[in-house]
């Protein structure tokens, strides 16, 4: 059960005087009071982006304030939902939202950081604890977004919370994503592991198997049950690291190439350049976008206000439903 709007002051508008620190979220959790329950918790990560909705249209090349054309990625026939408040000086992208997931490693060179879901551009970033947030708090079970791995010994593992199986290895290889499409088409036509029936896992599919309490710098691991095979690569940095992941999912934007982009995981540093440095500037577990096609060396500094590696080559991980 969620609250519907991030007005938390209660003045009819959801604007920055709504918007809390992390800590002051979690505090404010404490006292929070609504429909008769007074059970109220910041959600995690997985549960907050459960709420997504990938109808949305990222904002990032919109010139002005305007934002009556623009759709979010949650459903406002249910929720109330703000764009970043420009009235004082923010973005129309600040909408970011809190969660009581704190990432194992830093972000920017030292940041202690908090996984956040941006329901104005449809990405998951790790962001400093001491960033304003909206908030959508929720009450419930905390079973949500917990795994029940099985490995099947066959190459295969299956996920009982979420009835989904995967391939135990990935594609070894990264490739763009229509690339990603036909050696998925591939494998189906070589029955592969017993299957004729994988596909490239949707967006929600794929961030369900992040294993939040793993990362590269505080375990040595991808950011991923160790029941999984997962192969390392080297990141902008020279780092030893673990690569992006290509989902089904079409990241909409409202640029002259509105279909140009795919969603993709980060099961490994998620890097950008700021400063002239390569460094994890979103997490490893972040969910960002890249090009379907094109050469990574046109992006050779990043892009975006964080500088986002662009690699285009992501990999790939199949999925089917279980049985």
């Amino acid at each position: 059960m969620w609250s519907a709007s991030p007005d938390l002051n209660g003045d009819g508008v959801i604007d920055a005087d709504d918007k809390l620190t992390w800590e002051e979220a979690l505090a404010y959790a404490e006292t929070f009071a609504l429909a008769g329950y007074s059970d109220w918790r910041l959600p995690t990560i997985k549960e907050l982006y459960s709420l997504n909705d990938f109808n949305g249209t990222d904002p990032s090349a919109v010139q002005g304030t305007d934002t009556s054309g623009l759709t979010p990625f949650i459903d406002t026939d249910y929720f109330e939902f703000a764009y970043g408040d420009t009235n004082a000086g923010e973005r129309i992208i600040d909408a970011q939202m809190a969660t009581s997931t704190i990432y194992t490693s830093t972000t920017m060179g030292g940041n202690t950081t908090m996984f956040g879901f941006n329901f104005a551009d449809g990405r998951i970033k790790g962001y400093p604890v001491d960033k304003l947030f909206y908030v959508y708090y929720v009450r419930g079970s905390s079973d949500y977004g917990i795994n029940d791995f099985v490995d099947n010994t066959d190459g295969t593992v299956s996920d009982l919370a979420t009835g989904l199986m995967w391939a135990q290895e990935d594609s070894a290889t990264g490739m763009d994503w229509e690339s990603s499409l036909a050696w998925v088409q591939q494998l189906n036509e070589e029955n592969y592991l017993g299957y004729s029936d994988w596909r490239l896992p949707n967006a929600k599919e794929l961030q369900s198997i992040v294993d939040y309490s793993l990362s590269p710098d505080a375990t040595n691991s991808a950011t991923l049950d160790p029941v999984f095979q997962i192969i390392t690569i080297t990141n902008k940095a020279g780092q030893t690291d673990y690569p992006m992941f290509w989902t089904s999912t079409t990241h909409a934007n409202t640029s002259n190439h509105p279909g140009f982009e795919a969603v993709y995981v980060a099961f490994g540093r998620a890097m950008g350049n700021m400063h002239n440095e390569w460094m994890d500037v979103h997490g490893a577990g972040a969910q960002r976008s890249d090009p379907k096609a094109g050469v990574a060396s046109d992006y050779s500094q990043g892009r975006g206000p964080q500088g986002d590696a662009i690699r285009i080559e992501n990999f790939v991980r199949v999925v089917k439903d279980g049985n």
